[in-house]
């Protein structure tokens, strides 16, 4: 049995759900007032607290604070309104475990959110989160900023309503947009992601809304625009903070009336897709340096989630790297000095960085060793006096040294051996030959792979090679090396 805090100023709601629970088998005090909150609290200790945002003398939020220094182990539901849902995200932060909303439609769902807290397990919103990201190959981690970030996101899913992210370059903002319509009623309808920052300011409008036929030079027939493509799905417009004033005119209207009119067209046509917007810039300081509307903001930033960035969630690097390698079904493991360096790092470009890395780190190893060392890191890594490594070959900067001495020494060889007057094994010097080859093709591939940041499609383009033949070379490398030992044994 456990003992149950309702605060709530409406007698009503705090008899139901102290009906509610008590059939349960719990112990239930309710209390109508900041005041006589802070008289229960200091009476018993608490497993579980129900919390009214909105109450005639304290926020809500206030009392959160207070239960959280008081009871740091009581488990607390905040109780919000529609209109209240930016509450509710802030409520989550200041160490709330839900969040649900009045008046209650779904009874049997604070039922089960009830058993799952006083069971001391997740929320039941942050299990179907998770298994809504396992399906997506979508890692979410251990990190609790991360975790409470999915849970929102995961909530404020299934309301109709817009959402704002905001995250440094590369933190996975349309990762987290692919994974809040995914977790939508809209999943069944079209997810359409567009970069407003890719676009320039003369098509962008273009591009948003469609254009008529004969609107402009160029436009032979008409063309249907990403709200119009939406339909009732969702659009995400990342780095919004990129379009144009008279750009973010027109996104306002669509936003407030639902309506829009393609470029050179004159028939008023109806947007049902939901709008999820991103950009890294802070747009509050955007607004305040007048490059942003502060009525945009304003509707788009119904709910506002912030992704960490990656330096804040370090802890999670050894786990992510073992999700990336076995997504990519990739047999080969870091080495733990390696996973130390990676782990050490600042991340200026967050997971897309990181994702960079491991990729160049595996394309060079390929062919000569399963386990990544240091070594196959970029020269940054290594140079920090944070890394205390000592195995500081660099492949980018060694192999291109070792290539330089190796093309020295051969020169030096097969000069010797066409000056000598003694007689010289032809089969020995077409090996050697054979051997430039090979070692040639090789130092060449290892460079395009450094160049394109272990990108092996990018890489054949620029050395003009098929991807079997730059196997071929790698396998090559590998098997020379095998060959060679077995001689020396």
């Amino acid at each position: 049995m456990a003992n149950v805090l309702i605060v709530d100023d409406e007698r009503e709601i705090g008899n139901f759900l102290s009906y509610l629970i008590s059939d349960k088998g719990h112990q239930t005090i309710t209390c109508t007032s900041g005041a006589e909150f802070d008289l229960r609290i200091s009476e018993q200790e608490y497993q579980l607290a129900f919390l009214d945002v909105r109450l005639p003398d304290r926020n809500g939020l206030e009392i959160l604070q207070n239960l959280k220094k008081l009871q740091p182990m009581c488990k607390a539901i905040v109780m919000t309104g529609y209109a209240n849902v930016k509450t509710a995200v802030e409520a989550i932060k200041l160490g709330a475990n839900d969040f649900i909303e009045k008046p209650f439609d779904d009874i049997e769902e604070i039922e089960t959110l009830v058993d799952h807290l006083l069971q001391n397990n997740p929320a039941p919103a942050l299990n179907h989160a998770r298994e809504l990201a396992s399906k997506m190959e979508c890692f979410i981690g251990k990190n609790k900023s991360m975790n409470q970030l999915f849970t929102l996101a995961y909530k404020f899913a299934q309301k109709n309503i817009n959402v704002l992210i905001e995250g440094e370059t590369g933190t996975g903002k349309d990762v987290l947009a692919n994974f809040i319509h995914q977790a939508s009623r809209r999943a069944g309808f079209p997810y359409v992601a567009v970069n407003c920052g890719a676009i320039t300011e003369s098509l962008l409008e273009s591009e948003l809304f469609g254009h008529a036929k004969g609107s402009f030079t160029g436009a032979a027939k008409d063309r249907k625009g990403y709200f119009e493509l939406a339909g009732k799905g969702t659009l995400f417009l990342d780095e919004i903070g990129e379009a144009s004033l008279t750009t973010q005119i027109k996104l306002l209207r669509v936003l407030e009336t639902g309506e829009f009119i393609k470029v050179g067209g004159e028939t008023i046509q109806r947007s049902q897709a939901r709008v999820i917007a991103a950009s890294h810039v802070n747009l509050q300081e955007a607004v305040a340096n007048g490059s942003f509307r502060e009525d945009l903001l304003y509707r788009l930033d119904v709910v506002k989630l912030t992704i960490p960035p990656l330096r804040e969630r370090l802890e999670d690097i050894p786990s992510f790297i073992d999700f990336y390698l076995n997504q990519l079904d990739l047999d080969v493991t870091f080495a733990p000095e390696t996973v130390k360096c990676l782990s050490q790092y600042e991340w200026p470009g967050n997971v897309r960085e990181l994702v960079n890395v491991i990729n160049r780190a595996v394309a060079l190893a390929e062919g000569e060793t399963e386990i990544i060392t240091p070594r196959y890191l970029p020269a940054k890594f290594l140079s920090s006096p944070s890394f205390p490594v000592k195995d500081n070959c660099l492949p980018n900067e060694d192999s291109a040294a070792d290539f330089d001495t190796y093309l020295k020494n051969w020169h030096e060889v097969i000069l010797e051996m066409w000056k000598t007057d003694s007689d010289v094994q032809l089969p020995e010097l077409l090996d050697k030959i054979k051997e430039l080859e090979t070692i040639t093709a090789q130092a060449f591939i290892q460079k395009a792979l450094v160049k394109n940041v272990g990108n092996r499609k990018e890489a054949t383009k620029d050395l003009g090679i098929s991807m079997r033949k730059l196997r071929y070379y790698l396998n090559e490398k590998k098997t020379s090396r095998e060959n060679e030992a077995v001689k020396k044994n």
